[in-house]
């Protein structure tokens, strides 16, 4: 996302991405970007670009950019009854000193504070349901900028997106017959806001079978405002 961004006018805001995940990477080493100016219009851009590992093609997506303007507006309500994320538990809270995969990780390396409702999957599964509530925002305050605001929606929306589909089939992210890989994503965004406030995803998974699972999310702002929509197809095999 931030690399179409890089190359495109700046009267214009992305609105739209598509992806597709080809090969594994390592993110000790180092990606190259490469990205197709496919079209600029009056009104709309469109950027293609490939992601490099070692010469091969590990990402291919496509973006969408619109010079603002007005029109209708209307948007899903954010659900009222959610607890608030002071009222929940921190990642690192929960993982404790477990000596499970990725523990380390999921408590102190990331970039953003997750807060789930129900309770996180690290360390094993929860109630058996296909919905959760996950809030998220940013350690650090991050500078005025909407386009680095809009590219962390889309990196942070990764996180958990697939694990409504664990809940649904009461596995925890620590199983060791578990293994997930994203296959594709698509998103949309629909206001501009600060991912360094709250925010809240709202996600659920309608289907899986075949040895994927799609989720669908929702993303708001503390106050409701709904900034974006992603769906994403993961590879889930639970054993």
């Amino acid at each position: 996302v931030a690399a179409t961004m890089a190359s495109t006018p700046s009267d214009r805001v992305i609105h739209s991405f598509h992806g597709y995940f080809l090969r594994p990477g390592d993110v000790y080493k180092e990606t190259r970007y490469v990205v197709d100016r496919v079209r600029d219009g009056r009104g709309f851009s469109s950027r293609a670009v490939t992601g490099f590992q070692e010469g091969k093609a590990l990402f291919q997506g496509q973006a969408s950019y619109q010079v603002p303007s007005e029109g209708v507006s209307h948007q899903v309500e954010l659900p009222g009854g959610l607890t608030p994320p002071d009222e929940l538990p921190t990642a690192k809270s929960v993982v404790g000193d477990a000596d499970v995969r990725d523990a380390y990780y999921w408590g102190h390396d990331r970039s953003f504070d997750i807060r789930h409702s129900p309770a996180a999957i690290y360390k094993t599964a929860g109630e058996r349901v296909n919905k959760q509530v996950v809030w998220l925002k940013a350690y650090d305050r991050l500078p005025d900028d909407k386009n680095l605001h809009r590219a962390a929606l889309a990196y942070l929306c990764d996180y958990t997106l697939l694990e409504p589909i664990l809940r649904n089939h009461g596995a925890a992210w620590s199983d060791p017959g578990l293994m997930t890989a994203s296959l594709d994503h698509a998103m949309w965004w629909h206001a501009d806001g600060r991912v360094d406030d709250w925010i809240v995803m709202i996600q659920e998974s309608p289907v899986a079978g075949g040895g994927r699972g799609l989720s669908h999310g929702k993303i708001y702002t503390q106050d409701g405002v709904l900034l974006a929509s992603v769906s994403q197809e993961g590879l889930v095999a639970i054993s």
